[in-house]
């Protein structure tokens, strides 16, 4: 399993390569913006599951949702990504792998475990959602689908931070769009008089 992960994980590291040359944005921005989306996910997964219980699970739910979100603002939210990156490209200049290549290997083979796993289920069900519908109300399936999604938005940023960046490069996708404005445009925004 550890040979599937390292696979996966020199995969995901040249495609973020490939994704800093053309956007001149890092993984470490890429996992940035996933944890966030992630984090969107998690508060509706609890807001649908909020209305699905009732009572005792309904407060429970509601304090660990406070909590959760008082512990993201004391950590994720109080530093931006231009730290994180810093971070990455000091570690890559004095020659240092990223230690969440071997570190976080047994969680990334966990939720990749999961995420296998889970996938069939899932699709099952959802090829047969006319018959599942008549067993489960809407909203069970969705907290479903929802969990599902968070595992899989895991993995995917438990990969992305275990990638090493490149050197900070100009992006080539904004360098030719600025290519395509035409010539008597870009005069029109100089800021020189007539």
């Amino acid at each position: 399993m550890f040979d599937i992960d390292l696979a996966l994980l020199n995969l995901v590291e040249r495609l973020c390569r490939r994704f800093q040359l053309l956007t001149g944005r890092t993984s470490v921005w890429l996992a940035f913006q996933l944890t966030n989306l992630s984090i969107v996910v998690y508060f509706v997964w609890a807001g649908v599951y909020f209305f699905i219980s009732e009572g005792l699970p309904r407060i429970a739910l509601a304090m660990f949702c406070s909590a959760v979100l008082y512990l993201l603002s004391q950590t994720i939210f109080k530093s931006g990504v231009e730290a994180y990156e810093s971070n990455a490209y000091r570690r890559v200049a004095k020659g240092l792998r990223n230690p969440r290549r071997v570190r976080d290997a047994p969680l990334r083979i966990a939720f990749l475990t999961l995420s296998v796993v889970m996938f069939w289920p899932i699709f099952i069900v959802y090829l047969n959602i006319q018959w599942v519908a008549a067993y489960l109300s809407f909203l069970m399936y969705a907290s479903v689908l929802l969990g599902y999604s968070l595992i899989v938005l895991t993995t995917v940023v438990l990969y992305l931070l275990a990638c090493d960046p490149l050197p900070p490069c100009p992006d080539r996708v904004a360098a030719w769009l600025r290519t395509l404005i035409p010539v008597r445009l870009a005069g029109s925004e100089s800021p020189a008089g007539d």
